[in-house]
């Protein structure tokens, strides 16, 4: 297969549609997990459809003395990147194609979901992306769009704007692509020093740390709904000398459904040991969300149940890196 080059709207526009079209949006410097993005695409788009790839260095979501100058611009590799994972087009339009006449004066804005997290750290950068999603879903006409859960707030933001204004395409999400040691794949890791990215692991490193403790208390509760959690059960197990079974129907007695707390503190040791390393990890935010809004799950909500997501963000030198795991309290046994 052989990925044609498009620079305008009007190449794409008449190419001849068959099947269904998949559109990859990315900012190029295209790694492993973009092209895991574009092996799905093809995938769903089946052998009629057509997978067409993004690459465009957005300048609206970069705020003031961010690394739009530096971010890196990769083009003739992310082609052949793009073709080796099955690309039909790579779609790579200039700033004046996507933005004639200038910055435009209507923009998407994010609402309050937009303000919370990422965008509390970077005001006005979920504005900026939402902007240039819909030009681009506007500009590639997809059936389907593919985003990465490592963006995990940029794909709940998409997901509620397609919702919100009917934009009529589906979007698909598709797992975190890892490397072997557990730092998620992005394209400002190339930034990172060696001592950098040891030190860059405690992000995986702290949500895997939540993860465990999650899973912990997820056991607990599958154990509370199988031993009756009563003084007289513990009691009855205590007198034929089952002191461990007796001990454990003690704490499912007192265990709560879910822990938000617990898991955020386990998280936040790994985070700790980070910031005395060399160089240091700087903390900007670590997070419980509902991912349907992006509020935080508050310790007083120990009852919680269904999805969550823990979200990281911080810095190492002057690279920023953020990361995430979904999560599910109190699944069905």
């Amino acid at each position: 297969m052989t990925t044609t080059l498009l620079r305008t709207a009007a190449e794409l526009h008449a190419r001849t549609r068959g099947g269904r079209r998949a559109v990859v949006m990315t900012m190029g410097a295209l790694h492993e997990g973009h092209a895991t993005l574009v092996r799905t695409a093809r995938e769903l788009a089946g052998p009629d459809g057509e997978v067409v790839v993004t690459v465009f260095v957005n300048p609206l979501q970069f705020g003031q003395g961010e690394d739009l100058d530096r971010y890196p611009r990769t083009l003739d590799a992310d082609l052949k990147l793009a073709e080796q994972a099955g690309a039909d087009a790579v779609f790579a339009p200039s700033v004046d194609e996507v933005y004639p006449g200038g910055e435009p004066q209507v923009r998407v804005t994010a609402g309050p979901m937009g303000e919370r997290l990422e965008g509390s750290s970077r005001p006005g950068h979920f504005d900026g992306m939402l902007t240039v999603v819909a030009k681009l879903l506007h500009l590639t006409r997809p059936d389907i769009a593919l985003f990465g859960q490592k963006d995990a707030q940029q794909l709940a933001l998409i997901r509620r704007m397609t919702r919100d204004l009917n934009f009529g395409v589906e979007i698909v999400a598709v797992p975190t692509v890892r490397e072997e040691d557990g730092l998620a794949l992005s394209s400002r890791n190339r930034y990172l020093s060696a001592a950098g990215r040891r030190t860059a692991l405690a992000l995986s490193q702290a949500l895997f740390a939540g993860r465990d403790r999650h899973a912990a208390q997820e056991a607990l509760r599958a154990r509370a709904r199988q031993v009756p959690a009563t003084r007289a059960r513990a009691e009855a197990l205590s007198a034929i000398g089952e002191s461990r079974a007796a001990a454990d129907a003690h704490a499912v007695a007192k265990a709560a459904p879910g822990n938000p707390a617990a898991i955020r503190a386990a998280a936040r040791l790994v985070l700790d040991e980070a910031a005395r390393l060399d160089p240091p990890l700087e903390l900007d935010y670590l997070a419980l969300v509902d991912p349907s809004d992006f509020t935080e799950i508050t310790e007083l909500e120990d009852d919680f149940t269904g999805e969550a997501v823990l979200a990281v963000a911080a810095r190492v030198g002057t690279t920023r890196l953020i990361d995430n795991l979904p999560l599910t309290f109190g699944a069905a046994s």
